[in-house]
């Protein structure tokens, strides 16, 4: 539990908020699943002004720690695994895209394991998705027919992916044009430009701006770490992010030259530690890009587990976004059950 002053609350107002109590994963859960949406805030910008030291030794010393402690063998790693696949958004962004390949794409996000994997496991009777299929505009309403009734999300890269520089109507135009396609989720790109200037209130503006062409599809904005420079840049952007509304922070959009790594996750999730504490609302994250074996995709787990605890390790509140790291945890869980490890070619991919 978590004392929390409730935004736009007078100084001394405060309430004790506990963490929701959460269903398992790829379980279908009410509208009042307990998970308030964030609505923002007010920008505060001495709330801002109070984030802004980031001690980057430190972060690399914790990520240290966090991934020599924590050793996760046999079945107990085989179980993270399936986790992973859960929390996965499986993405293709490729300038080859075709309607056929995302129909691929969402046919692996149905089956994600081969049929002897998951009776080698003994998961049969279990129903372990992706939690989403990530596209392009222009296949979102292929993906959304093609897993019409899985129970599994169509998010849509928007806003002049990946740079972001486009006029604003013309990316909240597309924004518009993803939700009216089907898109349940859209992952909107900032103009870095915004932060080198320290411009947070235009910055603000238009995230809010993007939050309301949404609608009901959930907001997920995209930093672009890798060209943020410092991990200051980074909790600043984070923070204003969410007062601005964003359900989901991410990391990158996987085409900067370094995409998501473990010092700037670990600053993203204490970002998100602090909106909660001010605020009272989970705000979910997803690093992105680069993220390619199991192994790494433990680490990233072992991250939210031990510094914002088992709510975030849940689709509706952390996301990989992937396009190559299913294939190595099939292979994994297939040298669990075996003892072998087997070709990338015997697990089929989009």
């Amino acid at each position: 539990m978590s004392t929390i002053r409730e935004a736009g609350a007078g100084a001394g107002a405060s309430k004790v908020m506990p963490l929701p109590a959460r269903a398992a994963a790829n379980t279908p859960l009410p509208l009042e699943h307990g998970i308030a949406r964030n609505p923002g805030m007010k920008l505060d910008l001495g709330f801002l002004e109070s984030v802004r030291s980031v001690n980057r030794s430190a972060l690399e010393r914790r990520v240290v720690t966090l991934t020599k402690r924590r050793s996760i063998k046999a079945d107990n790693q085989a179980a993270w695994l399936l986790r992973a696949i859960a929390c996965m958004d499986l993405t293709t962004l490729n300038s080859n895209d075709t309607d056929e390949r995302v129909r691929r794409l969402c046919a692996k996000a149905i089956n994600p394991l081969r049929r002897d994997i998951v009776e080698g496991l003994g998961i049969s009777g279990e129903t372990i998705r992706p939690a989403a299929v990530c596209v392009y505009h222009p296949f979102v309403a292929t993906a959304v027919d093609a897993i019409r009734g899985t129970g599994i999300h169509v998010a849509a890269v928007s806003t002049a992916f990946p740079h972001g520089l486009a006029p604003l109507s013309t990316r909240l135009q597309e924004i518009e044009a993803s939700v009216k396609d089907g898109a349940d989720e859209i992952d909107v790109v900032i103009p870095r430009g915004l932060v080198y200037g320290a411009k947070w209130r235009e910055l603000f503006n238009e995230i809010v701006a993007m939050r309301a062409a949404c609608g009901e599809a959930h907001l997920k904005v995209i930093l672009g770490t890798g060209d943020l420079a410092t991990l200051r840049n980074v909790m600043l952007a984070s923070m204003v992010a969410m007062m601005a509304g964003a359900d989901f922070i991410k990391t990158s959009t996987g085409k900067e030259s370094v995409n998501a790594t473990l010092p700037v996750g670990l600053a993203m999730v204490r970002a998100i530690r602090a909106y909660f504490e001010e605020t009272g609302y989970l705000i979910g994250f997803k690093p992105a890009g680069g993220i390619s074996t199991a192994k790494v995709s433990l680490d990233w787990l072992v991250l939210m587990k031990e510094e914002l605890g088992r709510p975030w390790l849940e689709p509706d509140l952390f996301r990989f976004g992937a396009s190559s790291l299913l294939t190595d945890i099939e292979r994994q869980l297939e040298h669990h059950l075996t003892g072998h490890y087997s070709a990338n070619h015997r697990h089929a991919m989009a």
